[in-house]
């Protein structure tokens, strides 16, 4: 529990193995849940390395994957089954399990803020809030793809409504320079669960100065988290 209340609750396991059973097993019981609730699930699940071992495990459980309906957190402007595109990799656990897995960037295009417009149109489409909305966290404390730029405002505070937009970071990540499109700050918060899975030691402390900081944070996950009143499970493994 932090200063001001919020319900984050930090759950610390031996090793990333250990970790992604108890992630997997949580995402479960969200879909299961939903399920149950009203016949079908929604989440946003995130890219990245940490979560693979994830999405493995939770594919291998048995759930009603064909009422799942999942779209990524963030999308690298590229080319579908661009090794760089986080849907393709979300897509290979899940698509031959029955679940729909949603593109929110069907096509390469130059015009990032078009793609933003074209992704929040695919997002108005689905059941909202989310179940779930799953981050991670990168070593420069970014999460989805809300990075500092020119469209780092707009993504944490723009309008409520508005649930994905194209953004262009600055400076440019090295390992993926490339625009992208990402879930607003407030469709992340507005989600049902929210849960954060990390690795490493420098990324646990990344998140907890960003808590400590609050709005005035100088990490985009101190930002999204700020004055989120939904509780918030982050899960750590030191390797």
């Amino acid at each position: 529990m932090s200063d001001d209340d919020r319900e984050i609750e930090w759950w610390d396991y031996e090793n990333a193995d250990e970790m992604a059973a108890a992630v997997a097993g949580d995402i479960g019981f969200i879909i299961d849940s939903a399920i149950d609730a009203r016949g079908a699930a929604v989440i946003a699940l995130s890219g990245g390395k940490t979560p693979i071992p994830i999405y493995a495990k939770l594919a291998a459980a048995k759930h009603d994957w064909k009422r799942v309906t999942i779209v990524p957190v963030d999308e690298r402007i590229v080319p579908l089954g661009d090794p760089l595109s986080n849907v393709t990799m979300i897509a290979k656990a899940f698509l031959p399990k029955g679940a729909r897995v949603k593109p929110i960037v069907p096509n390469a295009t130059a015009d990032y803020k078009a793609a933003g417009r074209s992704a929040d149109a695919l997002m108005q489409d689905l059941h909202w809030p989310l179940d779930l909305c799953l981050l991670g966290v990168g070593a420069d404390g970014h999460t989805g793809s809300i990075f500092p730029g020119p469209d780092y405002d707009e993504a944490l505070s723009g309008p409520k409504e508005r649930r994905a937009l194209g953004v262009m970071p600055d400076p440019m990540p090295k390992d993926a320079p490339v625009a992208r499109v990402t879930l607003s700050r407030e469709a992340m918060i507005s989600a049902r669960a929210l849960i954060i899975a990390v690795i490493g030691d420098a990324k646990k402390k990344v998140i907890e100065d960003a808590i400590k900081q609050g709005p005035s944070s100088k990490y985009p996950i101190g930002r999204v988290l700020a004055d989120a009143e939904l509780p918030v499970d982050i899960h750590w493994a030191a390797e």
